[in-house]
């Protein structure tokens, strides 16, 4: 079975245009530090040589993920989704039930998430625990840091 990563159109372009500044210009920097290197003489004795071939190994295992990734990507519509329940690309307002303070997160992939932008992934435990929740629900959550309950406040799209 695929293991699909659903994104956004934006998070898509973004993740496509990396994979090919990786292609381009990072081979082209591997292979030339690899050059450099074995310029350098003899390549038994050459630590320069071999760390710019762990780099290069590095860099085509990075690139092959991107591409699995992006073969087995989904583009979501986000005009097409529903805001009655926490679901991917819902923006959802919560309220901690020991603190009383409210955030506003959005859920999604993991390729897209990012805590200073407030986008969580689905796959991180209080996406997860927030998945199905509708207005009013209290989701208990089990953080790295304990035990959590959050109240789902509002449920938005876009």
């Amino acid at each position: 079975m695929a293991n699909y990563t659903y994104l956004t159109q934006s998070g898509y372009d973004k993740l496509k245009a990396e994979l090919e500044e990786l292609k381009t210009s990072g081979r082209q920097e591997a292979a030339r530090a690899i050059a450099e290197a074995r310029a350098q003489g003899d390549l038994s004795e050459n630590a320069e040589y071999d760390a710019a071939k762990d780099a290069q190994g590095m860099l085509e295992m990075k690139i092959s993920e991107m591409e699995t990734v992006l073969a087995n990507a989904r583009v979501i519509d986000e005009t097409q989704l529903d805001d009655s329940k926490v679901a991917i690309l819902s923006n959802v307002t919560i309220k901690n039930m020991k603190t009383g303070k409210e955030m506003t997160y959005k859920l999604v992939s993991e390729t897209e998430a990012d805590a200073r932008q407030m986008k969580i992934s689905v796959t991180s435990p209080i996406g997860q625990g927030l998945l199905g929740k509708v207005r009013g629900d209290v989701a208990k959550i089990q953080t790295p840091g304990g035990a959590m309950e959050f109240k789902v406040v509002d449920i938005s799209i876009g």
